[in-house]
């Protein structure tokens, strides 16, 4: 499994959790995160992901913004820091100020263009509008 594999596996356990606290669904702020994702989109794996990780099916939302990134410290507790992976591009370029701001101050302050939705009908169509 590749290392943005495993941070989707990871951001989807959260995204679970999250779901389940009536809390908001986490931001997709890393395009290489992203990228592993839409990889998956309308395939089994992905089905079996969601259902082993978060518990229920979840499906791919279009949604455009920017601000702090509010579930870092849930990743933290279950997994420590974020990884490099989340402050890069899908063609594995670094951004070196997103991760040395987070790396001084704790907080991530990014863009995203999709969130995951939960649950749903397992046959509706993909919410991925890009």
């Amino acid at each position: 499994m590749s290392t943005a594999t495993i941070e989707l596996s990871r951001f989807l356990t959260i995204t679970g959790h999250r779901l389940a606290a009536g809390q908001n669904t986490p931001q997709t702020f890393s395009p290489a995160v992203d990228a592993a994702w839409h990889d998956l989109l309308g395939t089994p794996q992905l089905d079996t992901l969601c259902l082993e990780t978060a518990g229920q099916p979840i499906r791919h939302l279009a949604n455009n913004g920017y601000g702090p990134i509010a579930w870092v410290t849930d990743y933290e507790r279950a997994y420590g820091p974020l990884p490099e992976i989340w402050f890069t591009d899908a063609d594995g370029n670094l951004d070196p100020g997103l991760l040395a701001r987070y790396r001084s101050t704790g907080t991530v302050v990014a863009e995203w263009d999709c969130s995951p939705i939960g649950g749903g009908d397992d046959n509706a169509p993909d919410t991925d509008l890009t």
